[in-house]
């Protein structure tokens, strides 16, 4: 199974989630449930340890690939949800994206997102996802902001550990 289509749509929609538009996260340590229906269907956990620098790092990131990559991506509120609309184009499919955010973002948020990808993504034609997040609390002692570590991947047991940051760091 390919790994790059759902790693590019969790790292998408954390960043799609805390655009500029959304309420801020309390800064901590935040796990996220990722679940994924379709011929892809998982449900991988992550937690990320989450500050204002970061956030504001990851939203960057997230609009500078909208801008290389996306022909529309909006976000705005409405009705207590942040609502987000995106047409962008990945290994040579479009994928286009409606996703609702809803909650406090101090200490939990909901996210509801359909995709549908044309031609299909590695055999996949629409996926659905729902992430919840919850504040866990102060990062764990090792943890630098923006850490992430991810379970549940297929194929990696122990799971998976990245700083999004560095990885921009040393892509330069």
């Amino acid at each position: 199974m390919q790994k790059t289509p759902i790693i590019a749509a969790l790292l998408l929609t954390s960043s799609l989630c805390i655009a500029s538009d959304s309420p801020a996260r309390k800064s901590g340590l935040w796990e996220m449930t990722n679940s994924m229906s379709g011929p892809h269907a998982m449900t991988t956990t992550m937690q990320q340890c989450v500050d204002e620098k970061t956030d504001k790092l990851t939203e960057q990131m997230g609009e500078r690939e909208a801008k290389q990559n996306c022909s529309k991506n909006d976000v705005k509120k409405s009705g207590g949800k942040v609502v987000v609309d995106s047409v962008c184009k990945f290994e040579g499919t479009t994928a286009t994206t409606h996703g609702e955010f809803s909650g406090d973002f101090g200490s939990n948020y909901r996210g509801d997102i359909r995709t549908s990808y044309n031609p299909p993504m590695h055999g996949m034609k629409e996926s659905q996802m729902t992430i919840s997040a919850k504040w866990l609390g102060p990062c764990k002692p090792g943890m630098k902001p923006g850490d992430v570590v991810m379970q549940g991947m297929p194929g990696m047991p122990g799971g998976m550990k990245f700083n999004p940051a560095d990885m921009q760091k040393q892509m330069r």
